[in-house]
């Protein structure tokens, strides 16, 4: 059993945000295997199936972004897994929009979703796929520019790369995280590729 997590914020004002990638992934996720995410369960609301042939909880925390760390812990009591076998999906605002990036651990995040998260099990030892969603221009507040609405250019983008996602979570499942950073960790900017 593995679960799979989108960190994002409840409610329809906040659905097309770059703070709400995580839910829109596991959304996808949800749309591709035929996993309704409707359950509330652990102050979540949550679908059970299979994804690339695994069986997974897809979860979204209903407890707002900045104590979503409620809401893992108690998903993870629920299904007696451990923080190694969660996937948790969130938006990035240090990468381009368009660039995933996917890590087994680490604390260095100004996110204060997966700040909770950490905060809330203990331990910085799970896989996440962060999405990103860095603005063009200098904003003076980060909180502002991420539940501002995205704009039409980037829904485009945001589109992509919640399909490319889900797709990471499937190769994660199928070939391992080693596997998947190999192929999907680039450092090239979305569209660069076509210029080299």
């Amino acid at each position: 059993m593995r679960l799979i997590v989108g960190l994002g914020n409840p409610g329809p004002e906040y659905q097309w945000t770059p703070h709400n990638m995580g839910f829109l992934a596991v959304d996808e996720l949800a749309e591709r295997s035929g996993i309704r995410v409707t359950r509330p369960e652990a102050k979540s609301y949550v679908g059970r199936g299979e994804v690339a042939g695994e069986e997974v909880i897809l979860a979204k925390p209903q407890t707002m972004m900045n104590l979503s760390g409620v809401a893992v812990r108690m998903l993870l009591e629920r299904y007696e897994c451990g923080p190694a076998e969660m996937i948790v999906l969130l938006d990035d605002v240090d990468l381009p929009w368009g660039m995933l990036r996917i890590r087994e651990r680490g604390i260095g995040s100004a996110h204060n979703g997966l700040k909770s998260v950490i905060g809330a099990i203990g331990t910085d030892e799970f896989i996440r796929v962060r999405l990103g969603v860095q603005p063009e221009r200098i904003w003076g507040d980060r909180a502002d520019y991420v539940l501002s609405k995205i704009g039409p250019a980037e829904k485009d983008v945001a589109t992509k790369m919640v399909s490319d996602a889900a797709q990471a979570v499937e190769l994660i499942l199928i070939e391992g995280v080693s596997k998947a950073m190999t192929q999907l960790n680039r450092r090239v900017t979305p569209g660069e590729e076509d210029l080299q």
